[in-house]
């Protein structure tokens, strides 16, 4: 299939980036901080830090890490929110060549231990809000260091007063124990002035090198780490810059404020942020999107210009009266990813912003840079757009061959964004023959280049931008000893896109709702947990044993429909 796409291109938009024009990550780091050291690079809580504060801190990171003497390419995690740390602390490990794995903070210590014995991370910084989950599985990871720091850290005399609130009027930081003879734990300031009296030494890397482990959902009930180079990093950053040019070139004001609120350990976000900074965008960072209240409060302070988020989270702010008298005169583009935006959702955000929702379409192994509908279209049209600049995308059958326009198949996806495969797996059968990855998704293709999403070829559940996987769920939930034998699906839900509903055949009439969640909670990050429950007999099942969802979906619908009513 032809590039029929390019055609539909805005005309200072190219067909092809060149990240071989960079080295490696720290050359476009170094560019972006000398050429915007002056700008704000983010505000926090009414604390503004410039690109050169940021720089000069990475920096500090950086030497503290290679006082430590910790090989080159080892792996450090990184378990914190969207606070003015997140920066510094990725950016610093990249420079000084180390491979970061972004860990979701609320994933229980199940999740994290996997992460952490996977990815092989001996390093972590996270904020001690979440200290507790990593104390429960931390005897039985690598982990030897420990780079504690609280949510206001960086934020001067203003950030104590932060940490008073969080620890003793909030009381959001449970209590925990970590120090222990077999490792070292660490102040996050403390290693600032560390870092600050030692010398940097810029290690040599490639392009080709590692950067990245970014954990996403399997098939086999695991999440796996997609490997990203830091050649995929330089080549998301400068698609996603480009294809925001028609946007942005029409913004006047000194600075482009963007609204990160998208968690940073998140593939999305972290691509915008990539964005966002070979642009010089400041970004106003978000710690909890959760709270609807303040988040409307935060962006009443300055301006905003580029919004992006997930239907989830657009509908939620429609539904906070006072997000309305917002004045978004400077918002440009509000991009929508993550997960299908609905029309409902999109035409209400126009009438209330005036602002078109913009979608699009990404994965971890691509560092989210995959289609997009032209930024400055007016209109939602219901596709995920056209392929970025130098991505390449065909769309085949089952026997690999190419379809026709309009007609359903599986995407598959090239470029210098792709991942090469997956951390320890077999990687066999991911890509076509023709070094194409298989994405999973069932799309069409239009004559122009649009792709229009139908489908999933698996059984991922997509709730509010998060893929949660059934036989990851099914595996926790079948310990509980109740449970004879369980199956997961997803079913719409007008909120979040979709929603968990999970099957139980129970051992005796006594296991209860009630007992299930309770169960769910303790052991699954929340998004995970089953919001509905419904006992049954038995499953269907294939001549095999194999659970046969697809008969579970057709149960559901038959029963209740297309939609299900929120519990």
């Amino acid at each position: 299939m032809n590039k029929v796409w390019i055609s539909q291109y805005p005309e200072i938009v190219p067909e092809n980036i060149h990240p071989d024009l960079y080295n490696n990550i720290s050359e476009l780091f170094n560019e972006c901080f000398m050429r915007y050291q002056d700008l704000p690079m983010t505000t926090c809580m009414g604390v503004t830090h410039t690109y050169a504060d940021v720089d000069r801190l990475a920096d500090d990171i950086s030497a503290w890490l290679q006082s430590q003497k910790i090989p080159l390419g080892s792996v450090i995690a990184v378990m914190m929110p969207n606070v003015p740390q997140y920066f510094p602390v990725m950016i610093g490990i990249l420079r000084a060549g180390y491979i970061c794995t972004p860990i979701n903070p609320l994933y229980t210590g199940r999740e994290l231990k996997h992460q952490l014995l996977d990815s092989g991370a001996q390093t972590i910084f996270l904020i001690d809000n979440f200290a507790q989950a990593l104390e429960q599985v931390v005897d039985e990871t690598p982990i030897k260091r420990i780079v504690l720091s609280k949510m206001g850290d960086l934020m001067g005399l203003k950030g104590v007063l932060v940490n008073i609130v969080i620890r003793q009027v909030k009381k959001l930081v449970p209590k925990y124990k970590l120090n222990d003879p077999k490792r070292k734990v660490f102040k996050f300031n403390d290693i600032l002035k560390v870092g600050r009296d030692a010398d940097f030494y810029p290690p040599e890397m490639t392009a080709y090198d590692t950067a990245i482990y970014q954990y996403t959902g399997g098939t086999t009930g695991l999440s796996k780490g997609a490997i990203l180079t830091q050649r995929n990093l330089i080549a998301s950053a400068m698609q996603s810059e480009a294809w925001y040019r028609p946007a942005t070139r029409k913004i006047k004001d000194v600075y482009i404020n963007m609204v990160m609120a998208l968690p940073l350990y998140h593939i999305f976000a972290f691509m915008m942020a990539l964005l966002g900074m070979r642009a010089g965008y400041t970004f106003i960072l978000i710690p909890n999107p959760r709270d609807l209240p303040n988040f409307v409060k935060s962006l009443s302070k300055q301006p905003f210009h580029i919004f992006p988020g997930v239907n989830t989270l657009f509908k939620g702010l429609l539904e906070q009266p006072s997000f309305k008298s917002l004045d978004f005169s400077n918002l440009t583009v509000t991009q929508a990813g993550g997960m299908a935006a609905t029309e409902h959702t999109a035409r209400k955000w126009l009438e209330v912003t005036g602002c078109p929702m913009i979608e699009g379409w990404g994965m971890s192994e691509g560092v989210a840079a995959g289609t997009a509908n032209i930024v400055t279209d007016k209109k939602y049209n219901g596709t995920i757009g056209l392929p970025l600049p130098s991505v390449n995308i065909v769309v085949r059958d089952d026997n690999d061959k190419d379809v026709g326009f309009n007609q359903p198949g599986e995407m598959c996806i090239k470029g210098p964004n792709v991942t090469s495969g997956y951390l320890n797996r077999d990687n066999h059968g991911i890509f076509t023959h023709d070094h194409f990855l298989r994405t999973g998704d069932i799309v069409s293709m239009d004559e122009n280049g649009y792709i229009k999403l139908l489908d999933r070829k698996k059984d991922m559940v997509l709730v509010s931008g998060f893929n949660v996987f059934p036989n990851e769920v099914e595996a926790v939930m079948s310990e509980f000893e109740g449970i004879a034998e369980c199956a997961l699906i997803g079913i719409p839900d007008e909120r979040q896109g979709e929603s968990t509903k999970l099957y139980v055949v129970r051992r005796n009439n006594k296991v209860t709702e009630a007992a299930i969640r309770d169960f769910a909670l303790e052991n699954l990050t929340g998004y995970k947990c089953p919001r509905y429950i419904e006992f049954v007999d038995e499953l269907p099942k294939s001549n095999v044993g194999k659970v046969l969802r697809q008969k579970l979906r057709e149960k559901h619908h038959a029963e209740h429909g297309a939609t299900k009513k929120k519990a």
